[in-house]
């Protein structure tokens, strides 16, 4: 394929925006090539300002459940537009969106709508910290949970210990309460707790991770959480930001059996608009302003717009839960054409999915924790990537991301995606 014009759209990004990308991993620097500049998208393709056509399984990074330009999504936006673009004051479609969801999730009563899963997580925090009193807060090493200052943190010497700033504009006094603990391994979560003496508002978790490759959570890793939390008092909270209708029509609480005391959602409930939201009971957001002290506030949180998308994108789900079993049978069809690809010319591969979710590693060991993923061959998925992308098969620019399956995928996208596998493959190995 001829990337021209992105090249030069590329460089010419280059000298108007911080690295020619709004969102680092857009800059390719995990793979080889120039990024296509995206024209437009329709159903599961995505089209470039070359003119190339690709299978999209990254679908905007997962909100796009429909694929793009979804004809009752677009309408239902359209009509939006009509009536205004922002308000700035309440409007009735708040309450509805926050009805469907207070509905499906059990452990959520009421929600609060944001612009975004970085605000979401980062208001889920605040809350906790003021439900509980308590400045610490625990994480995991390769959940992603926003570019939040609390949250840009990274582990230091030891099982665990209080992170330390990953970025710089960081300061250490923030950073300093962030506990940070190793992905399914729960001698280093007790560990945290002992070094605090208890004294942690909460623990965060993706339940099912997706910024480190799909690694989901042990079942018995999460009861332990759940265990450790209600013996110290901590709230658990679930960020469900890409998992959230993704996983399951209810995310990892449609997998788990473990319920949290909170959850952040994103993505789906905006069908390709920005939005965020967080919820827990009636009692945790009792707490939340103007009902309680603890602040949040936002211009554009409810925009009307992105609470119309939102809401047809969830009540099309709602009306066909059975969609979830034709992801499940993509993805596990996908990755395993990848995983026979990459066999053909003995090179190893795992591969994990969860409802529309997959993700998939070049290595020859389960990855259960970052330092798992961390050990996965990134020369090798760069080469891929560029294969695939030369053939049509647009996937996430990262070896720590994770794909997405959209209704409008066909058995017959996934087999050429699988044969430009295979196709990929040789060639790696031939070269």
């Amino acid at each position: 394929m001829a990337y021209t014009q992105s090249t030069k759209a590329f460089e010419e990004a280059y000298a108007v925006i911080p690295g020619g990308v709004d969102s680092p991993v857009r800059a390719f620097s995990g793979v080889e090539g120039t990024p296509p500049f995206i024209s437009h998208g329709e159903g599961a393709y995505l089209f470039d300002i070359d003119g190339n056509r690709y299978i999209d399984f990254v679908q905007s990074w997962g909100p796009l459940i429909f694929g793009h330009c979804d004809a009752q999504i677009e309408a239902s936006v359209i009509e939006a537009v009509k009536r205004g673009l922002s308000f700035g004051a309440p409007t009735t479609v708040e309450t509805e969106l926050a009805s469907e969801i207070v509905e499906m999730f059990e452990s959520i009563d009421k929600v609060r709508f944001v612009s975004s899963g970085t605000e979401a997580v980062m208001s889920a925090i605040r809350l906790a910290r003021g439900v509980t009193g308590r400045d610490n807060i625990l994480k995991f090493t390769g959940c992603y949970h926003g570019h939040s200052d609390s949250l840009l943190v990274q582990a230091g010497s030891g099982l665990a210990t209080f992170g330390t700033p990953s970025s710089p504009g960081v300061p250490a006094d923030l950073t300093k309460h962030t506990l940070l603990a190793t992905y399914n391994d729960m001698a280093s979560v007790e560990k945290c707790f002992a070094d605090a003496k208890g004294d942690i508002a909460c623990v965060i978790i993706e339940p099912i991770a997706g910024n480190m490759g799909l690694v989901p959570a042990d079942e018995n890793f999460l009861e332990g959480l759940r265990a450790l939390c209600d013996t110290y008092g901590a709230l658990l909270i679930f960020d469900e930001v890409m998992s959230g209708f993704r996983a399951s029509l209810i995310g990892a609480q449609g997998i788990s059996a473990v319920k949290p005391d909170m959850v952040t959602l994103g993505k789906v409930i905006g069908a390709g608009m920005p939005v965020g939201a967080f919820g827990a009971s009636a009692e945790i957001m009792s707490h939340l302003s103007p009902e309680g002290p603890v602040y949040q506030a936002g211009t554009l949180s409810g925009n009307p717009v992105a609470m119309v998308a939102g809401l047809t994108s969830l009540r099309k789900l709602k009306s066909n839960p059975a969609v979830y079993v034709d992801f499940a049978t993509k993805a596990k069809k996908l990755v395993e054409g990848f995983k026979k690809a990459a066999e053909a010319v003995n090179v190893p591969m795992v591969t994990e999915v969860r409802g529309s979710m997959f993700g998939f590693f070049f290595s020859d060991k389960p990855v259960k924790n970052f330092a798992d993923a961390c050990d996965n061959d990134t020369q090798m998925f760069a080469k891929f990537h560029k294969g695939m992308l030369d053939r049509g098969i647009y996937l996430a620019c990262s070896s720590y991301e994770t794909g997405f399956i959209c209704t409008a995928m066909t058995d017959e996208m996934i087999d050429v995606a699988i044969k430009a596998a295979h196709e990929t493959m040789a060639e790696i190995i031939a070269s």
